[in-house]
């Protein structure tokens, strides 16, 4: 699963990295947690100026989706991620999948490897973030909520996949990334329907990712600054976690 990210990048590395025409400046955020407004990438029904391609455009959104048919959003749990094996057809997500698909930047994600029942081993938090550095984009699903009072709240959701090998020694889900040459075809949600992109959720190459072990600042929602990052000697054995587990253990109702 994904329930902690970063995007520690300049705007302007990001908003060159989507392709924007514009975005407003924004503070690096290296702890980004679930309820809070994350960034989002939608496609416009404007064309960029000069140009007869779709404009991106960036806004906010509520960690946690909210289908527009819920009544009331204290009966419904959090949808933080959603399976992407299974995301076309659950009532939840499946509008959004249609209709609203989106890119998440982010810097990379946090893991947690927790230890099994019996076991004494103690639970290690990792800093997941690209080999090669720079601002990835991970698939996302969006919805507009509107409460009995008229009010709306833009939602979203990020979309996870069983972990590759590197990765599932820690867990065995982890987000989707887009690759930037599939941004177009992941926004297009005119033109192609959800199974012609299902092709694109699948997990990055084992070494996309590296994995560096840190402390549990990053736990608590207040600590904010680059410190949730700093590397910390790994209290874990390189264990292949691929023999136990078999990529459907996210813990969900979805």
């Amino acid at each position: 699963m994904c329930g902690r990210f970063s995007l520690s990048a300049m705007p302007e590395e990001v908003r060159e990295a989507l392709g924007l025409f514009e975005l407003e400046a924004f503070p690096a955020r290296y702890n980004i947690a679930p309820t809070q407004p994350i960034l989002v990438v939608v496609q416009s029904e404007r064309r960029e100026p000069g140009s007869n391609m779709p404009e991106r455009r960036a806004m906010l959104v509520r960690w946690g989706l909210l289908p527009s048919w819920v009544k009331d959003p204290n009966d419904f749990p959090l949808l933080i991620n959603a399976r992407a094996e299974t995301a076309i057809g659950k009532a939840s997500f499946k509008a959004a999948m249609r209709h609203r698909r989106v890119l998440v930047p982010a810097s990379g994600f946090y893991e947690w490897h927790r230890p099994e029942k019996g076991s004494d081993e103690k639970s290690q938090a990792y800093w997941i973030r690209p080999r090669s550095g720079g601002v990835i984009a991970f698939a996302g699903l969006m919805e507009t909520w509107s409460s009995p009072d008229g009010s709306e709240v833009d939602t979203g959701a990020i979309l996870t996949v069983a972990s590759n090998r590197s990765i599932a020694r820690i867990h065995d889900r982890m987000p989707v990334v887009i690759a930037p040459e599939d941004y177009g075809r992941w926004l297009d949600c005119r033109a192609q329907e959800p199974r012609e992109v299902t092709d694109l959720l699948s997990a990055p190459d084992d070494d996309f990712f590296e994995a560096v072990p840190v402390s549990n600042l990053v736990n608590k929602v207040s600590n904010t600054g680059p410190a949730v990052q700093a590397p910390v000697a790994e209290s874990l054995p390189s264990v292949d976690r691929t023999d136990r587990h078999t990529g459907s253990g996210q813990m969900s109702l979805f």
